[in-house]
């Protein structure tokens, strides 16, 4: 039997990473695995996040375990997509033992980031965002980067262009999806995903997106640019 192929997506929050794992999950030959190290990263940083309890019991709380198993574990479909939040990677990681893995990073511009992810938490930091991260598995691994901006313009050229820079066929089913909760969502579902979980497929438009960012966050944003520009420079199109 042949090996899987074992998609990670890096993402930052606020980046249609959910949306993502849904189009991914709809494809008849892949399953998923919901940001795997995430009770890892509450365990090692102490963070109160909503659900932080439950979060914890739910997975291995030691990244070694976590990686071993996302590395070589059992996969029951020829795909296994990987969302992963780039902050969850913190540096006691072995960055090394993620090789085996086939990288892929979707982006978000900041100042949209931002704007949302100050609706959760009123003072993001760049240790928030995971954006040195994920310029940093970029550079050791690459792989395609796709900006959430152009997925929503065009879902299908996008997908078809991610999908061949995985060595994977495009699959119709992943443009749209049932609406509700998945029993592959992690337990802090319904602290993140009601919004996911009411979608069918990827809306052009969403409430708010537009909404201007608090000036306390200007300085934020001025350091979250380069790292956005490294890998927006690398983003696939639609078409070419």
């Amino acid at each position: 039997m042949s090996q899987p192929v074992r998609i990670a997506m890096w993402s930052g929050p606020r980046n249609l990473s959910t949306a993502l794992m849904r189009s991914f999950e709809n494809r008849a030959d892949c399953s998923v695995v919901d940001e795997p190290l995430y009770a890892y990263y509450l365990a090692e940083t102490g963070l109160d996040h909503p659900g932080r309890e439950d979060v914890l019991a739910s997975q291995p709380q030691d990244w070694p375990s976590v990686v071993a198993a996302i590395t070589s574990g059992p996969v029951a479909t020829p795909v296994q997509y990987q969302k992963h939040m780039t902050h969850h990677l913190l540096p006691a990681v072995d960055r090394g033992a993620l090789a085996g893995l086939q990288h892929a990073f979707l982006i978000r511009d900041p100042e949209r980031v931002l704007v949302s992810y100050s609706k959760v938490r009123d003072e993001p930091t760049l240790a928030d965002l995971g954006l040195p991260q994920q310029v940093e598995i970029f550079e050791r691994f690459g792989g395609p980067v796709v900006d959430a901006a152009d997925l929503l313009a065009a879902p299908e050229g996008v997908l078809r262009r991610l999908c061949a820079a995985l060595g994977l066929a495009f699959d119709p089913a992943m443009l749209s999806w049932p609406a509700g909760p998945r029993d592959s969502d992690g337990v802090w579902a319904p602290h993140w995903y009601a919004g996911v979980e009411a979608s069918t497929g990827f809306a052009a438009h969403s409430p708010g997106s537009s909404d201007p960012l608090p000036d306390r966050l200007l300085p934020l944003l001025e350091q979250c640019r380069p790292f956005y520009e490294r890998l927006a420079a690398h983003r696939l199109r639609a078409e070419g």
